[in-house]
């Protein structure tokens, strides 16, 4: 059994401005733990992780647009946070989401906090 676990990329356009794209990792069982009904990717190269915890008030954003400081993933822990590109567009995160930011240059994006605190993010940059 195959299947895919879906993920949103924030990526920089030619333009110098940041938007979204719906991507996919394949999965497979033929990966998973032996007797468990289960599929997993295949690894996924991180040089290291960080654990992101904010505690500030809901309707918290971060003060500008900014970038990514490297390529990374993010795995939402806990929370709810809004991301919005520079056309505009807006899209919710919570706990399971997965993101991939790589929009290093341009003007980037701006993160707001939109459920209760805390939110908590792991970061694996790669």
């Amino acid at each position: 059994m195959t299947g895919t676990k879906s993920f949103t990329r924030i990526a920089a356009d030619t333009a110098g401005g940041s938007n979204f794209h719906d991507d996919e990792i394949p999965l497979d069982t033929s990966l998973a733990i032996t007797g468990l009904p289960s599929m997993l990717t295949g690894t996924i190269p991180a040089a290291s992780a960080a654990v992101y915890v904010r505690h500030d008030i809901s309707g918290a954003s971060h003060p500008a647009p900014h970038n990514a400081p490297r390529r990374q993933w993010v795995v939402m822990l806990r929370g709810i946070i809004e991301v919005e590109v520079t056309d505009g567009s807006r899209r919710t995160f919570g706990p399971g989401d997965l993101i991939r930011a790589e929009d290093t240059d341009g003007t980037g994006h701006v993160t707001r906090l939109v459920g209760d605190p805390p939110w908590e993010a792991l970061y694996l940059p790669g």
